[in-house]
C-alpha cells in the first residue's frame, strides 16, 4: 500500500525552522476549452393511432448542428405536414436566434467560459512550486469492514483487528493524536506560503445501502487517494473498496468552488462494486501467496468494469505513470489513457509487489529527472528512465519501529514525501537517514511528525492532493 511515520504531535512552529528556498517564476499556463453547443428543447404534441391517444415527442434540436434536421425529419415522418412545419419553422427561428444570443447565452452559462488565466486548480507534476493544497482529515475515521478486497489490501498480523473493529472508529486516542499531528503540519504550510483547503467533516460510521451491497464509510483522511489534479482539471476517481464509495462526499464542496472558479471537474465512471468486481475466492494467506499472486499479475479485482485509486498514477509533465495493483485494474487504467489523450501519455509500470496498492511509497517523482525507487519493490520497466537520463535514488530503510500500529500500511510511508518545490520537501521528523539523503541532494527538508497519522495509512504525499503548482506543461522524455 502506498503510504509514512511520528509519535506525538507538536505545537505549531515549534522547533520548526524554515528553509531558504528559491522559487521559479514560471507563469501559469492555462488551458482553453472548447465551446460547447447550444441546446434548445422542442416539444410536440399530437393525436396519434386510431385511439386518439395523447403521445409526447420530445425532441432535441441542436443549434447550428444536424441532429436538429434530423429530429425534423422524424418528426414529418411520424406526425404528418402540420406539426413538421410547425417544427420547421420552430428550428428554423432557433437558427437564426443563435447569432444574436450568444453573447447572452455565454454570459448566463458560466460553463461555456473559457478557463480563466488565474484558474484555481493548474499543477502538472509533483516538484513546481506548491501554492494550494488539500490536505486530508482523521476525524470519525472508521475501520472498514472485513470485505475481501480489504483482506487482499491488509497485512495478516491486523487481520483480527479488522475482524474485531470492522465499522466502529479507529481507536480514539489515537485518532485525537493524528488530528493533533496533521492540524500541526497544516499551520507548517500556511507558514510556508501553502494555501491549505480541508474536505468536510462526515460520520463514517453511518451504515449505507446500494443494489449491490452495504457497508459503512472509511474516511476523508487521504485526498491522494481519490482526486488527481492533471493541469486545469480535477479527476474525481471512482475508487475500489465499497467503503470508500462516498467518499467523494467529503470532497465535494472544495471542487465546487474550484469548478465555480473556472476549473474542469471530471468524475471517472462509478462502478457498481457488485460481487463480480471482485474475486471471491482470492487465495491470500500468507506472504508467499501475496509473491505468488503478484507475479502471476492475479489481482483481488477483476476486469469487470473500470476502477481505480488516483494515488496508483504519479505525474511528471505530458509522462503519466500508473500500476495495476488490487484497486486499480486495467479498464481503469484505460479509461484515463483515453480520457487525457492525446495531451498526455500514460504508461503502465509495475515492481516486485506481494501487494500493490498506490504507487507513491514505492515509486515517487520528486523532481525532473528524479525519482526515489523502494529497493524492496524494484521497478521492471526502470530502464525506460535511465535512458531519458534520470537518476534513480534508492531510499534508506525506514527506521519506525516494529510495534508501532500501521494497519493499512508498510513502513516505506517514509519515501511517500511531499515535494513544495525543486529544493524543498516535507519529510518525517523521525527519519533522519531520508533526511541526511535530501540534505546531499541539495534538498532542504522541513521536518514533520505525523507518526500517528501514518496509522491510518498514508505520509505526506498521500495525505495531500496539490491543487495547484506554479508552473507549465512539458515533456520530459522527449
Amino acid at each position: 500500500m502506498g503510504r509514512a511515520g511520528g509519535g506525538g504531535a507538536a505545537g505549531a512552529g515549534r522547533g520548526y525552522k524554515r528553509p531558504r528556498a528559491t522559487h521559479p517564476g514560471t507563469p501559469l499556463r492555462a488551458r482553453s476549452r472548447e465551446a460547447r453547443t447550444d441546446a434548445a428543447e422542442l416539444w410536440a404534441q399530437s393525436t396519434c393511432g386510431p385511439a386518439g391517444h395523447r403521445a409526447m415527442l420530445r425532441v432535441r434540436c441542436l443549434r447550428g448542428g444536424s441532429r436538429g434536421a434530423e429530429a425534423v425529419h422524424y418528426i414529418g415522418s411520424r406526425l404528418g405536414r402540420t406539426v413538421t412545419g410547425w417544427v420547421q419553422r420552430t428550428f428554423q427561428s432557433t437558427q437564426a436566434a443563435t447569432a444574436s444570443s450568444r453573447n447572452s447565452c455565454a454570459a448566463e452559462d458560466k460553463a461555456t467560459d473559457p478557463l480563466p488565466k488565474d484558474c484555481p486548480v493548474s499543477s502538472y507534476n509533483e516538484w513546481d512550486p506548491l501554492e494550494e493544497v488539500i490536505v486530508g482529515r482523521a476525524e470519525n475515521a472508521c475501520v472498514p469492514p472485513f470485505t475481501v478486497e480489504v483482506k487482499a489490501n491488509t497485512y495478516e498480523k491486523y487481520w483480527p483487528f479488522y475482524q474485531k473493529n470492522g465499522g466502529h472508529y479507529f481507536p480514539k486516542d489515537h485518532l485525537k493524536k493524528a488530528v493533533a499531528e496533521i492540524e500541526e503540519m497544516c499551520n507548517i504550510l500556511k507558514m510556508e506560503g501553502v494555501t491549505v483547503r480541508r474536505p468536510d467533516p462526515i460520520d463514517w460510521s453511518l451504515k449505507y445501502k446500494t443494489p449491490d451491497f452495504e457497508s459503512t464509510g472509511l474516511y476523508g483522511a487521504m485526498p491522494r487517494d481519490i482526486l488527481i489534479v492533471v493541469g486545469n482539471e480535477i479527476i474525481e476517481a471512482p475508487m475500489a473498496w465499497r467503503a470508500r464509495f462516498f467518499e467523494y462526499r467529503a470532497y465535494r464542496a472544495i471542487i465546487k468552488d474550484y469548478f465555480r472558479r473556472g476549473a474542469k471537474w471530471t468524475t471517472a465512471p462509478k462502478p457498481t462494486m457488485a460481487d463480480e468486481l471482485y474475486d471471491q475466492d482470492y487465495p491470500i494467506h500468507s506472504v508467499e501467496d501475496r509473491h505468488k499472486l503478484a507475479a502471476q499479475g492475479k489481482f483481488v479485482t477483476t476486469e469487470f468494469e473500470p476502477c481505480f485509486d488516483a494515488a496508483d498514477f504519479i505525474r511528471a509533465g505530458r509522462d503519466i505513470f500508473a500500476q495495476r495493483s488490487q484497486v486499480t485494474n486495467y479498464m481503469g487504467i484505460e479509461w484515463m489513457r483515453k480520457h487525457l489523450s492525446p495531451d498526455y501519455r500514460v504508461h503502465i509500470i509495475s515492481f516486485k509487489d506481494p501487494n500493490p496498492m498506490h504507487i507513491d511509497a514505492t515509486f515517487n517523482i520528486i523532481g525532473p529527472g528524479l525519482v526515489l525507487s523502494n529497493p524492496d519493490r524494484p521497478c521492471h520497466q526502470i530502464d525506460l528512465f535511465k535512458k531519458a537520463g534520470w537518476t534513480i535514488v534508492t531510499p534508506p530503510t525506514p527506521v519506525i519501529p516494529d510495534d508501532h500500529p500501521l494497519w493499512m500500511s508498510s513502513k516505506w510511508l517514509s519515501m511517500n514525501v511531499l515535494m513544495l518545490d525543486e529544493k524543498r520537501v516535507m519529510v518525517d521528523a523521525n527519519e533522519v537517514p531520508i533526511q541526511k539523503m535530501f540534505e546531499k541532494l541539495g534538498i532542504s527538508t522541513i521536518k514533520v511528525n505525523i507518526r500517528n497519522a501514518n496509522s491510518l495509512g498514508g505520509g505526506f504525499h498521500c495525505w495531500t492532493c496539490d491543487v495547484r503548482r506554479r508552473g507549465a506543461l512539458q515533456s520530459y522524455f522527449d
